[in-house]
């Protein structure tokens, strides 16, 4: 008789993530042990060190995952002999600006999800695949600059702009306008959502790789560096919405 194994539920939650969006999918991992009770409300989560290991990331990640969970009011940290990372005994709801119009549910979320990685992983493949104008190079270069330097408040915005910046030096004004829809969509699913600092400085450093890789004429990359952006986007949207 063939034995069988059989993987506990955090075993297979504590596996290791992807190294293009550590941050983003730790997050995602660690919210869906505390939201599925594999982490009960009161309960220690395991060790830094043994989530690092079996996450496959590094400390600093874990930590900065750790603490934009704590921000959101899910953990709290307590230092001594008995201290550690704990699942708070009751877990935040939406957040009060949260807007009523969308009623987040798994087919709601994942026929947004699906649409937007379909139209942005295609215009960015589609933009580095054109010639260029300068002045097409430069609105790129621009809005990549205000979404860098834009402040928290002012951030969602600024962002919105750079990524329909991508699809309008496509010279298609049918995609443009298809982005604008799927956007609002998206962003309506982000509001619901805080916005994690972290996450903030890892996406800014995925918009210069997709701009630089459209700017450079490769189509390839560019879809593989908007993909991989939106996926981490995604995590963070099936962990706190799903």
């Amino acid at each position: 008789m063939e034995s069988t194994s059989v993987v506990n539920a955090g075993e297979a939650l504590f596996r290791p993530v992807r190294a293009g969006n550590a941050f983003e999918e730790t997050v995602e991992r660690l919210l869906q042990a505390i939201r599925l009770g594999v982490v009960g409300a009161g309960e220690r989560l395991p060790s830094e060190r043994e989530l690092a290991e079996r996450l496959g990331v590094s400390r600093v990640t874990l930590r900065e995952a750790i603490r934009a969970l704590s921000d959101a009011g899910y953990v709290e940290s307590r230092r001594g002999r008995y201290g550690g990372t704990f699942v708070n005994e009751t877990l935040p709801g939406p957040p009060e600006h949260a807007p009523d119009v969308v009623a987040v549910d798994s087919v709601v979320l994942e026929d947004a999800l699906s649409l937007r990685y379909v139209l942005e992983t295609g215009a960015a493949e589609m933009a580095a695949a054109r010639s260029l104008s300068p002045a097409d190079r430069q609105h790129l270069t621009g809005t990549l600059a205000e979404a860098a330097g834009a402040e928290l408040d002012d951030y969602r915005r600024k962002d919105s702009r750079l990524h329909l910046a991508i699809a309008e030096v496509t010279a298609s004004g049918s995609l443009t306008t298809a982005m604008a829809d799927a956007r609002t969509r998206v962003n309506q699913l982000l509001d619901r959502i805080p916005l994690l600092q972290p996450n903030l400085e890892h996406s800014n450093a995925q918009h210069e790789a997709i701009v630089d890789a459209i700017l450079a004429g490769d189509a390839v990359a560019a879809r593989h560096a908007m993909a991989e952006h939106i996926e981490g986007t995604a995590s963070l949207l099936r962990a706190f919405l799903s």
